[in-house]
């Protein structure tokens, strides 16, 4: 009984020793957390590309082309924004064979091919499908993608940081715990909110064949279907904290 005795007050008096012995000990404790929210803006891209022997003939036509089809989106979605992206203009080859060991030809140029790129940036997501239809009378559509624009985004900045300090405290809590303290046991000597990512899933259209001369403007377009989808983000909470 005596052994026994000795026993549980060296049991009793080993849990404050190991306690006492943990303050100054320094914890690094990370926390993360991730909003979904729904995407509210799309970012397109809509070129015009015309071949002709005549420079000036394949430049004017597409010159003209694309007025339309710029025009036809502005009157669709006046607050779209519309950026031209790239201009270009090169010559044509024929595809005349060169022969063994005969002296090399000088390929003659045949023709010239001109191409335009318009990016279109908006908001208005419920006349978007009017809008890629109308100016697909003129236009093909190269590309689309959609995300947040930076207005949602500036909203959503308090509530992902406030979810990322709490899913940290969350675990600090635990961590406390498991080392037999309390919250109030803990000094925390820096925060650090870095990491933050915004992930933006992207719907990709292949580029439709180029529009030759004589190609035949379609004189209505059915209206696509679009599924904008949603974003992700996400941020990265890591803490410094000394136990007193």
């Amino acid at each position: 009984m005596k052994k026994m005795i000795l026993l549980a007050a060296a049991m009793s008096f080993a849990i404050p020793v190991y306690a006492q012995s943990l303050a100054g000990t320094v914890l690094t404790v990370g926390g993360s957390a991730e909003i979904k929210v729904d995407n509210d803006q799309a970012n397109l891209s809509f070129y015009l590309e015309e071949q002709d022997k005549d420079k000036a003939q394949a430049a004017s036509r597409l010159n003209q082309k694309m007025k339309s089809g710029t025009d036809l989106i502005k009157k669709e979605d006046p607050q779209a924004e519309l950026m031209t992206r790239n201009y270009y203009t090169y010559p044509v080859y024929s595809d005349e064979l060169q022969v063994a060991g005969a002296q090399p030809k000088k390929r003659q140029i045949t023709g010239w091919r001109v191409g335009q790129y318009l990016e279109v940036k908006t908001i208005n997501l419920k006349q978007l499908p009017s809008t890629v239809a109308s100016a697909q009378k003129v236009m093909s559509l190269n590309g689309i993608h959609f995300g947040l624009s930076p207005q949602a985004a500036a909203k959503l900045e308090e509530e992902r940081i406030q979810a990322g300090y709490k899913n940290f405290s969350d675990k600090l809590a635990m961590v406390v715990n498991a080392m037999g303290r309390k919250l109030q046991d803990v000094q925390i000597e820096a925060v650090d909110f870095d990491g933050a990512a915004l992930e933006m899933p992207q719907v990709q259209m292949a580029a439709a064949p180029m529009m030759l001369k004589g190609a035949r403007v379609a004189d209505a377009v059915a209206e696509p279907s679009f599924e904008p989808g949603s974003s992700s983000l996400s941020i990265r909470v890591n803490g410094k904290v000394r136990l007193k």
